[in-house]
C-alpha cells in the first residue's frame, strides 16, 4: 500500500517539477533586480519578493494545501527569502560575490519546493520520502535561523529591539520545525507550547549575548546552535524519543559551542 502511494506521489512530483523550477528561477531573478535599485527601494523589493514567495509556493503546492496547519509549509520558504534578501545588504558590491548567493538561493528554493511538497502531501497520507525530507528541512531551518540572526545582530540595535526581533522571527520557524514532525492538519497544543518555550529560551540567550563582546557572525552562530538544540530536543519529544542519550548529545554540542564562542571572543 505504501509502495503504491509512494509511486503515485513520485508521478505527481514529476508533474510539479516545472512549477518548482519556475518558482526558483523567478525568485532568483528578483535578486538580480535588487542591485540596480537604491537602498530604500531595495527593502521594498525584498518585501515584494517575500510576498511573491508566498504566492508562488501556494501555486506550486496547491494540491496539498488547505485552510489548516498545512499552510505552515509556506513559513520556511518565506523567511528564507527574507533572510537571504537582508543578508544581501551585507555582501560586497562586487557581482562576483553576489552571483554565488543567487545560485545558492535558487538551489535552496528548489529544494524547499520539494521538501514542503512532501510535508503538505504527508499531512494527508503516508509517503516513504518523509524521513529524508525532515532531514533536509532541519538543515534548511538552521540555515534560515542563521541568516535571520545575522541580519538582526548586524543592526546593532538596542536590547529592547534586538531581543523582541529574535523572538518574533524565531517563533514561526520553531512552529514550522515542530509541525514537520507531527504533520497534523489541526492545531497542535504540544507544537505551540514547545515553540513558546523555545523562543523564551532563545530570547534569554539573546539577552546574554547583548552583554557579551562577540562579533556578529559568532553571535549568530551561537544563537543558531541554541536553535539547533531546542529544535532537536523538541522534535525528539514529539516523536517520543527524548532519551537520556539524546539529551546528552545535544548538551555536548551546546557545551562545545559555548567553549568555542568563549575563546573566539575578544575580551577587553
Amino acid at each position: 500500500m505504501d509502495t503504491t502511494m509512494s509511486r503515485k506521489f513520485l508521478q505527481m512530483l514529476i508533474s510539479k517539477r516545472r512549477r518548482f523550477l519556475i518558482t526558483s528561477v523567478a525568485l532568483s531573478l528578483g535578486f538580480f533586480g535588487i542591485q540596480f535599485l537604491s537602498d530604500q527601494n531595495r527593502f521594498l523589493l525584498i518585501g515584494i519578493l517575500g510576498i511573491l514567495t508566498v504566492l508562488l509556493f501556494v501555486w506550486s503546492l496547491w494540491e496539498g494545501l488547505g485552510l489548516n496547519m498545512t499552510l505552515l509549509a509556506l513559513v520556511l520558504p518565506t523567511i528564507f527569502t527574507l533572510g537571504v534578501g537582508i543578508f544581501w545588504f551585507l555582501l560586497p558590491s562586487s557581482i562576483f560575490a553576489r552571483i554565488p548567493i543567487v545560485i545558492f538561493y535558487g538551489i535552496g528554493t528548489y529544494i524547499l519546493c520539494l521538501t514542503m511538497n512532501i510535508y503538505s502531501v504527508a499531512a494527508i497520507r503516508t509517503i516513504a520520502l518523509l524521513r529524508a525530507a525532515r532531514g533536509v528541512g532541519f538543515v534548511l531551518t538552521l540555515l534560515t535561523f542563521f541568516l535571520v540572526f545575522d541580519a538582526i545582530l548586524s543592526l546593532r540595535a538596542a536590547i529592547y529591539l534586538t531581543v523582541p526581533l529574535v523572538v518574533i522571527t524565531s517563533l514561526p520557524l520553531f512552529i514550522q520545525a515542530f509541525w514537520s514532525v507531527v504533520l497534523e492538519k489541526e492545531f497542535s497544543r504540544d507544537v505551540f507550547m514547545l515553540s513558546l518555550i523555545s523562543v523564551l529560551v532563545l530570547g534569554e540567550i539573546a539577552v546574554a549575548l547583548f552583554f557579551w563582546p562577540v562579533t556578529v557572525v559568532v553571535g549568530s552562530l551561537f544563537l543558531t546552535a541554541g536553535a539547533y538544540m531546542l529544535v532537536g530536543l523538541g522534535q525528539a519529544k514529539l516523536e517520543d524519543r527524548l532519551f537520556s542519550v539524546t539529551i546528552r548529545e545535544h548538551l555536548i554540542v551546546g557545551i562545545l559551542v559555548f567553549i568555542a564562542v568563549f575563546f573566539a571572543t575578544h575580551w577587553g
